[in-house]
């Protein structure tokens, strides 16, 4: 997969420092997969859930033992992953991120 971008990884591991190392392998694990749908996702990362959102289902990811959400776009059929949002809990809950 093609994941784009790792800057905002970056970002979250600055804000979130307990979050650097998941996030690290999330991308290496990500960027290495062939995943075809949100069943193969799941097979790598059981939580994963798709989340609609308007006309978007996000992929969203728990990471660092629940305590932060990755949100994502997958576009399988172009093997592309576009980063959305690096979020606490308590923030991703409050839905803000879908608007």
């Amino acid at each position: 997969m093609h994941v784009i971008s790792r800057k905002k990884l970056v970002e979250a591991g600055r804000k979130y420092r307990d979050a650097v190392m998941p996030l690290d392998a999330w991308y290496r694990t990500a960027k290495g997969a062939k995943w075809r749908n949100l069943e193969e996702v799941r097979r790598t990362y059981a939580h994963a859930d798709g989340v609609p959102a308007g006309d978007r289902t996000y992929t969203v990811f728990n990471v660092a033992g629940n305590r932060y959400r990755l949100i994502t776009e997958i576009y399988y059929e172009d093997q592309t992953i576009l980063l959305r949002h690096v979020l606490s809990h308590a923030d991703y809950e409050r839905e803000d991120w879908k608007q």
